[in-house]
């Protein structure tokens, strides 16, 4: 994969849902290091600190709720995007079982409100909506989930982004038909899925980098509940720049790439939580960790892995940093912010970038 879309972005007004959260604040800053007018829909950041405030970024901020249709769609009419990532959600499994009300309201109806808004505007091309790995019907299979198996969800969370992809797919069928672009429409819609993305700058509840932070900060030590677990571990610049190449296919009216696509890590970087702990405490001795698996009191899959032939065969996408320079990095950005008070996004987004203009 090339950075060849490092010139699609340049100079169009770009849509970011969620744009306060962990990822979408790497998205924001990666957009505007392509020279995207950046706006940003979203609640408050959700922690203290937040990566989106640290970043300092010079882009349109919106406070706003994706719950709130009126709004949503008075936006959108009003800064006539071309092209939207809608990553606004409630993205944790442990609080949508404490609330699944507000996590369906959020997953399912936000998606809603958001495809109707762009729906009724003509100036949005291209919509990428960002689910998760966690929307296939887990089976606990030894191989990687495609697009085309079984969308399903164990726990609030997950079933709502299965929801999401669901809504998604019957805007594109009812509104956005790929065979009807150009004709009765203009906009092409398609959905990403990703792994468990690290990197610095998280500080949400209940994922394990942060948790391991904040055990850090207090000087304590942390309890890992499910040692075993088996996740697809990448770097947040991973997926991104995969929904970066599918919006800029997308962007360049390409209708057969309106669909779903995974964007997970290769086989090197499946590891469980444990194997993950023992690589974080090469890069950052000081780190205390306890394993004690009777902590468990939420159903979490045991195995989980994305195949992402797809978009490597059709999109030429490919995951550039195996588990260590994941870790590696990783460390690295919270020691560095912890100890110096130094922020190395735009230096991790720099370097990742390199790699991509090499190939």
């Amino acid at each position: 994969m090339r950075g060849d879309f490092s010139s699609i972005y340049a100079g169009r007004t770009v849509l970011v849902t969620g744009h306060s959260g962990f990822k979408g604040s790497w998205l924001a800053l990666w957009l505007e290091q392509l020279g995207a007018k950046v706006v940003g829909f979203a609640l408050p950041p959700p922690t203290v600190p937040a990566h989106i405030d640290l970043l300092e970024l010079n882009l349109v901020s919106i406070e706003g709720d994706v719950r709130d249709h009126s709004r949503l769609a008075r936006v959108i009419d009003e800064v006539e995007p071309e092209i939207v990532f809608h990553l606004a959600a409630q993205p944790l499994v442990r609080q949508s079982c404490m609330d699944p009300v507000e996590t369906y309201a959020t997953n399912v109806l936000g998606t809603v409100h958001l495809m109707e808004s762009c729906r009724r505007t003509t100036s949005v091309r291209a919509i990428v909506n960002v689910t998760t790995d966690k929307c296939y019907e887990n089976r606990e299979w030894v191989w990687g989930y495609r697009e085309s198996d079984p969308l399903g969800g164990h726990d609030p969370y997950s079933s709502s982004k299965a929801c999401s992809e669901i809504v998604s797919a019957a805007y594109r069928t009812s509104f956005f038909h790929p065979d009807e672009y150009g004709k009765s429409h203009q906009c092409l819609v398609a959905t990403a899925r990703a792994g468990n993305v690290i990197g610095g700058g998280d500080w949400a509840e209940d994922r394990l980098i942060p948790d391991i932070v904040r055990a850090l900060e207090r000087e304590e030590s942390l309890v890992i509940r499910s040692p075993g677990a088996t996740r697809p571990w990448q770097h947040v610049l991973e997926p991104l720049s995969g929904y970066l190449l599918l919006g800029q296919r997308l962007l360049e009216e390409r209708p057969e790439f309106a669909q779903a696509w995974n964007f997970g890590p290769d086989e090197a970087v499946i590891a469980d939580v444990q194997t993950l702990v023992r690589a974080l405490e090469q890069h950052w001795p000081s780190l205390c960790v306890k394993i004690d698996p009777s902590q468990a009191n939420i159903h979490e899959a045991g195995l989980l892995k994305l195949d992402s032939s797809r978009a490597h065969a059709l999109l030429g996408w490919r995951s550039r940093w195996d588990l260590d320079e994941t870790v590696r990095r990783t460390a690295r950005w919270y020691r560095r912010y912890l100890e110096q008070g130094q922020v190395t996004s735009l230096a991790d987004l720099q370097d990742y970038s390199s790699k991509l203009q090499d190939c």
